[in-house]
């Protein structure tokens, strides 16, 4: 059989597919049962994201979105989930702001060191995360979340008292200096933070499949104890991993203050959703790095093009979370019942 014959039939039988397929199945049913036509809906959340008005939005919201995404796929890759990642990425937000702010640098270089500063905290802040497991017995899974709460906490102190605009009615600092700012792409709000992100989703591709290391996340993630057997130790590689994924949370934030409108804004970091959004990008690709880098684009046209589909057919666009959520249900069903069903033939032979 033709082998691209072959990889189309597979692709076509993955759960991700299924689940994808699924969702708007159901989606185009909830659509009925609310008087609007399927495909006049999904026909303006494609226009509305990817045609001319909307594909800059939609890659400004991507590019978050996959930051984040690739941020939690990293540890999800070794069966580590990263709750934390509203609290990296605010941290590494008004880190970037407050070096913008104050660094007695030229602005090109100002720029650099924001985006460094505002990696750095993240990956601190992922990394003592990572710590309270080792050494506390606090689980990964519980010490990322509430970290969260005190980052974010802070993040909203200081932008509405210390750094806090003159005059301004908002909670948000003032504004970078002139320069201070990553270049866009024409007039379009799309920064380089766009290629930044692209790097990094290139960079875990090659760790993936080309490194030794990435190989010993890939087997902890299938079985965690044969990888121990095998000689990688558990303690060592939570920690790098946590920092690595809380450096790129860290790295999204920073370009978030560092894009229009060029200063911290309490909630804006947090509010769309972005840490949310990734993970279940993450979980929709099992973490595999190409498998994020589509799935988080998948969602971020659902995102955009669910404004313009409540403009052009007074569809409510909380649809699109209601899309994301079904798939993500359908994925863990077609994942756990296959092996249910094998675990089953095995127990009768």
């Amino acid at each position: 059989m033709n082998p691209s014959l072959e990889r189309a039939r597979g692709a076509l039988r993955s759960p991700i597919t299924f689940s994808v397929l699924a969702g708007l199945l159901i989606g185009a049913l909830f659509l009925l049962g609310t008087g609007a036509d399927p495909v006049t809906a999904y026909e303006a959340v494609l226009t509305g994201s990817l045609g001319a008005d909307g594909i800059g939005s939609t890659l400004s919201t991507g590019t978050s979105v996959l930051g984040m995404g690739l941020a939690l796929a990293i540890p999800l890759r070794a069966g580590l989930i990263n709750l934390g990642g509203d609290g990296q990425m605010v941290l590494g937000g008004i880190t970037a702001a407050v070096t913008g702010l104050y660094a007695p640098l030229p602005a090109p270089l100002t720029v650099v060191i924001a985006l460094l500063a505002g990696m750095a905290a993240g990956a601190s802040y992922a990394a003592l995360a990572a710590l309270c497991e080792n050494h506390l017995g606090v689980p990964l899974l519980v010490s990322s979340l509430l970290l969260s709460y005190p980052a974010v906490s802070l993040a909203s102190y200081l932008a509405r008292y210390p750094l806090k605009e003159p005059g301004s009615s908002l909670p948000q600092t003032r504004a970078m200096p002139d320069g201070v700012a990553l270049p866009a792409f024409g007039d379009s709000t799309v920064t380089i933070g766009l290629i930044l992100i692209v790097l990094a989703a290139a960079a875990y591709w090659f760790a993936d499949r080309r490194t030794a290391f990435g190989y010993e996340i890939r087997m902890t993630g299938l079985n965690a104890r044969f990888a121990a057997y095998a000689g990688v130790e558990r303690r060592g590689l939570t920690l790098k991993l946590m920092s690595v994924s809380g450096a790129l949370a860290g790295l999204v934030g920073a370009i978030g203050v560092l894009s229009f409108p060029y200063r911290f804004v309490d909630g804006s970091l947090t509010a769309p959703g972005y840490t949310w959004t990734g993970l279940t990008a993450a979980l929709l690709a099992t973490a595999a790095p190409i498998g994020t880098v589509i799935s988080s684009f998948f969602f971020a046209v659902l995102q955009v093009g669910g404004l313009a589909m409540e403009r052009t057919t007074e569809v409510p666009r909380e649809l699109t979370q209601v899309l994301q959520a079904i798939v993500i249900v359908f994925l863990a069903a077609r994942l756990r019942f296959p092996g249910r069903r094998l675990d089953r033939r095995k127990e009768a032979v």
